[in-house]
């Protein structure tokens, strides 16, 4: 799949980094290869060595730039049409918030029954609630903050 160009934040030799071109949470990220592999032992040796440094680069520019609450980077999927690609998943406050109030969520608990039920959420439930709630969902939650168009022009401007 080709990324638009208005949605592409960063480029290397090896890899693309762009805002997930349909997720509606401003600051949801996709790094890329530019080869066309599923796999990390596929990969050129001078992409893994890039690949390293990028991913703490896009961290820590994401946690400075966007202050999440946390920051989920992960590998998902095996779909042979993409390539290898990572996600890097913004958790803010108001998005948690958002989680804890909608009561289609609280299925989830079902282990959690007392009143410390919030701390025991982990990153599957809150990626679940991202995906549904921004990426799936018709009509996505009204965000709070800056747009995706104001995220990825200054995240350009944090990666030049």
């Amino acid at each position: 799949m080709e990324v638009a160009a208005q949605f592409i934040i960063h480029e290397t030799a090896h890899w693309i980094l762009n805002h997930h071109m349909s997720s509606a949470l401003p600051g949801y990220l996709m790094l890329g290869s530019r080869a066309h592999v599923s796999s990390l032992a596929e990969l050129a040796g001078e992409a893994l060595a890039e690949l390293g440094g990028l991913l703490a680069t896009i961290q820590k520019t994401l946690e400075s730039q966007l202050k999440p609450k946390w920051l989920y980077i992960s590998r998902f999927g095996h779909d042979p049409g993409y390539p290898i690609h990572f996600h890097f998943i913004p958790v803010y406050h108001w998005v948690e918030e958002l989680f804890w109030k909608d009561a289609r969520y609280r299925l989830l608990e079902t282990f959690a029954t007392n009143e410390n039920a919030q701390s025991l959420t982990d990153g599957a439930e809150l990626t679940l609630f991202i995906w549904r709630e921004f990426g799936e969902r018709p009509e996505p939650p009204a965000i709070q903050g800056p747009s995706i168009t104001q995220v990825i022009d200054d995240l350009r401007r944090a990666f030049k």
